[in-house]
């Protein structure tokens, strides 16, 4: 069932990476693109539901370029600031509101996205759209929970899917033009849920090559 409500990122900015469920799963999901995917310092890199820049900022060394890019002005205000305090010059961000019309900017050798996917009404659409911002010979590697019943996140404002089937992912990338599509496991997520104990969630990393 879909959620329909967005949810205030904003809000949960100041204090997102004060969650270590959040730190983990972002690092387990980079480490699986970095493995996985090898970027260079040829390749100039967009990561898309960047948010506070967790992933963003574990590619930033591996590559020449790495633009965050989000819906929250929040999310990017934090990850602007470590930008600054860092003093990274190869780091940008971008505002991009699917809900509102935006499109992404620019093109790339590497886009990525971690768990994006299940906030977007129209998955279909994003894929096509950042399949269309590949450079020739670019990969897309998008990282989301296999399909689940709506515990994972306990509240589900803004969760537009629970989590997805690998071969309609598989498909979607399909359809937007890329080839050797595959998939692997990025991470386990295991978690306490009330009233059913604790349950594993996989998340998967599906890739494929313009």
């Amino acid at each position: 069932m879909q959620q329909e409500e967005r949810k205030d990122f904003d809000k949960d900015a100041a204090q997102w990476d004060a969650n270590p469920g959040i730190v983990k799963l972002a690092r387990d999901v980079a480490d699986a693109i970095i493995r996985e995917v090898g970027p260079t310092r040829e390749m100039d890199a967009l990561d898309f539901g960047s948010g506070t820049g967790l992933v963003t900022l574990k590619l930033q060394p591996l590559a020449r370029s790495v633009t965050g890019v989000d819906s929250s002005r929040g999310m990017l205000k934090v990850l602007e600031s470590k930008v600054s305090s860092q003093g990274l010059a190869n780091v940008r961000t971008q505002f991009v509101d699917l809900e509102r019309g935006g499109k992404v900017e620019g093109s790339y050798h590497l886009i990525v996205s971690s768990m994006t996917l299940h906030h977007v009404s129209d998955p279909a659409g994003l894929i096509a759209q950042l399949a269309g911002a590949l450079l020739p010979g670019g990969t897309l590697a998008v990282a989301d929970l296999d399909a689940e019943d709506g515990s994972f996140h306990g509240d589900n404002t803004g969760v537009r899917h629970l989590g997805f089937d690998r071969a309609l992912v598989k498909g979607l990338f399909a359809a937007a033009g890329l080839s050797a599509v595959r998939d692997v496991t990025a991470t386990v997520v295991a978690k306490e849920i009330e009233g059913k104990g604790r349950r594993e969630f996989p998340v998967f990393l599906v890739m494929g090559t313009k």
